[in-house]
């Protein structure tokens, strides 16, 4: 019987497609990465969510976020993203947290109930919890590192984190998790030296305290529609082929 994944099966085959329908997918960040990974992964099959942000759409995410419109501003992100993985699958299951993940809040999770973890958050302190959690309950996880201030999709890489290169989140991801001993992490990064914001004042409240982590607040950054949505693809692809062992992969990747 035809229906909206009959065209992945094709290519997948039914058995995977039937463990993609049984897999249980957590996403941290319903951004411009996050946002996308949810699209593509409930395009593909997969049935059963855990959305985990604290934040509304507001007018400045609709350069780059699927859900963000004029009509969801002011809206949580994990309710729009819900309503739009049912709009596709009436079927799946979705859960969502309204909250930011932190050290504070982890246990309020069960990892072991999870098949796979996407971090697509930008706080280190929380990438940093995330990941150890993953590391402790054998979780596989996949991390997105910066896509802020790049214009140029094609430098995107699939990697471990200790063979990155150029992206300062991921030289600071390196060294925090070296002092913690984790050994890998798959991540998306990019090699495009990050560009320079050419209005230096854009954000008023950049040297205020962010209540999440007590920390000073970086610049805000600038991004665009098509560096976070094609991160957020690819992490997705990743997903789909890590879960049914399908890859296509050119020589050498």
């Amino acid at each position: 019987m035809v229906d909206q994944f009959s065209r992945c099966e094709l290519i997948f085959g039914k058995e995977a497609i039937e463990k993609l329908k049984n897999t249980k997918i957590a996403i941290f960040g319903i951004g411009g990465v996050g946002g996308y990974v949810c699209e593509a992964l409930a395009r593909s099959g997969v049935s059963s969510f855990v959305l985990v942000d604290d934040d509304k759409v507001c007018v400045s995410n609709i350069n780059r976020q699927i859900i963000a419109t004029f009509d969801s501003i002011d809206k949580y992100k994990v309710d729009c993203m819900k309503d739009r993985i049912l709009s596709i699958n009436p079927n799946a299951n979705v859960e969502i947290h309204k909250c930011f993940f932190m050290p504070s809040n982890q246990d309020d999770f069960d990892f072991k109930s999870f098949d796979y973890v996407i971090d697509a958050i930008d706080t280190v302190t929380a990438k940093i919890a995330l990941v150890l959690k993953c590391n402790e309950s054998k979780t596989p996880i996949i991390s997105a590192m910066g896509a802020g201030n790049k214009i140029n999709p094609t430098m995107l890489r699939v990697s471990d984190i200790y063979d990155t290169k150029v992206d300062p989140l991921s030289k600071v991801m390196r060294t925090e998790l070296k002092k913690r001993r984790i050994k890998k992490l798959k991540v998306v990064y990019s090699i495009e030296k990050p560009l320079k914001p050419k209005i230096e004042d854009y954000n008023e409240e950049a040297n205020k305290l962010d209540t999440r982590d007590n920390t000073k607040r970086r610049s805000t950054p600038g991004s665009n529609a098509f560096v976070p949505s094609t991160m957020g693809l690819i992490i997705a692809s990743e997903v789909i082929k890590d879960l049914t062992n399908i890859r296509n992969d050119a020589p050498g990747v």
